[in-house]
């Protein structure tokens, strides 16, 4: 069946919705391409430094790209907004999750009851925590690869459009973009939340030449802010990144960023606040009272988890060679953190175990790591701060 531009906005609409339920995306919204709402913020927010070493962001052609998707895709009509939900039991890579099509939210949700303020999960014995998106394959893989399928079903349909899918690392606001369509608001940690899902979320999407209907011209609003006078998100940092009233963060203090973004040593005084994080972290999500209950890690043998898991042991990773690095990252997202900013993470999470803990074989190796000259001056550097922090040496 070939397209036409004669049909209705709305058929356009229809057809996007049809054709995405078949991948199984948890959620789907449309919106129009139009400038971003908080230029004046974003620019601040990058004089101010608080991107930290993602230098990139601060590009002036792409600032320019980030704040109007049209100088990306010239004559950008519309955005087709996606998100995989990975808070459910079982494979983190489940893309709805429930049984049927993927849903607009509905206006007006109500918030959970809070229930008390659980404590973070610890990580058992000696190991380090990996943020629950990393936990399977690499999500830009499999959001792009269905975007791309939903984009080459539209193209079938409009031959003459521009379809460009995005997943994370093009220059867009995908998070304005989604409050745009329908599928959450933006919270006080920064993070899209959606009434019922919560913030477990990953988001792509599809900026298009194509005119269609909107989610708020098919009677779907925005969703409110039900974030109210809750703090959870903000009391709860580790490193006091999240501004005092919120919805504002500053990315060089976020234990995401030193684990994953920053390069080179990380100052001691944030060392001792970054708990057993050696990859990403969770802990404004896992006490977002829109995440209750918090989900169950899968079961042992339940999904086809990689080498790396979820809590790897810090023993192993200290004595990670290149070969085992990309053999265990292989299918993962977090193959574009370099052996060294492994190994420091590692060295920082250990001693902050050994703080409370009594573990002789863990510091005999960080004394090793800081007197071998075959590691690089970052690894030797992190392992005698963590020993003199310490003040405790192998016997």
């Amino acid at each position: 069946m070939a397209g036409h531009l004669d049909i209705p906005l709305a058929d356009r609409a229809t057809a996007v919705h049809r054709l995405a339920d078949k991948l199984e995306f948890a959620l789907l919204g449309i919106a129009s391409a139009e400038p971003a709402d908080r230029e004046t913020e974003f620019r601040g927010w990058l004089a101010q430094g608080k991107h930290g070493q993602m230098t990139y962001l601060a590009e002036p052609q792409r600032v320019e790209q980030m704040l109007d998707v049209r100088k990306m895709v010239p004559g950008a009509k519309s955005i087709i907004s996606v998100a995989d939900w990975y808070g459910a039991e079982g494979p983190p890579w489940k893309g709805a999750g429930d049984k049927g099509p993927a849903e607009h939210v509905a206006a007006g949700s109500q918030p959970p009851a809070p229930g008390p303020l659980a404590e973070a999960p610890l990580a058992p014995s000696q190991r380090g925590r990996v943020a629950r998106y990393a936990w399977g394959e690499d999500y830009h893989r499999r959001i792009k690869r269905r975007l791309h399928h939903l984009a080459d079903a539209l193209r079938e349909l409009w031959p003459g459009e521009t379809f460009r899918s995005c997943v994370d690392t093009a220059p867009v606001l995908e998070r304005e973009h989604a409050v745009r369509g329908g599928l959450g608001w933006i919270g006080k940690n920064t993070l899209l939340i959606h009434p019922r899902r919560g913030s477990w979320l990953l988001l792509g999407q599809i900026i298009t030449t194509l005119a269609i209907q909107t989610s708020e011209e098919a009677g779907v609003p925005r969703v409110a802010d039900h974030c109210g006078t809750c703090r959870r998100c903000i009391d709860a940092c580790p490193t006091h990144c999240i501004a005092d009233q919120g919805y504002t963060l500053d990315a060089s203090r976020c234990i995401s960023y030193l684990t994953i973004e920053h390069e080179g040593p990380i100052d001691e005084a944030m060392q001792t606040m970054m708990g057993d994080w050696v990859a990403g972290c969770d802990v404004c999500q896992e006490v977002c009272p829109f995440n209750r209950p918090e989900p169950e890690p899968p079961a042992a043998g339940a999904t086809p988890e990689l080498p790396l898991g979820h809590e790897p042991a810090l023993m192993e990773l200290l004595g990670w060679t290149s070969q085992v690095r990309q053999a265990a990252l292989e299918r993962s997202a977090l193959k574009r953190l370099t052996l060294e900013q492994w190994k420091r993470n590692a060295i920082i999470a250990a001693g902050n175990w050994l703080a409370h803990h009594d573990d002789p074989q863990l510091v005999a190796r960080l004394v090793a790591l800081a007197a071998s000259l075959e590691e690089s001056t970052v690894i030797r550097q992190t392992a005698s701060q963590v020993i003199t922090r310490l003040g405790r040496f192998p016997g």
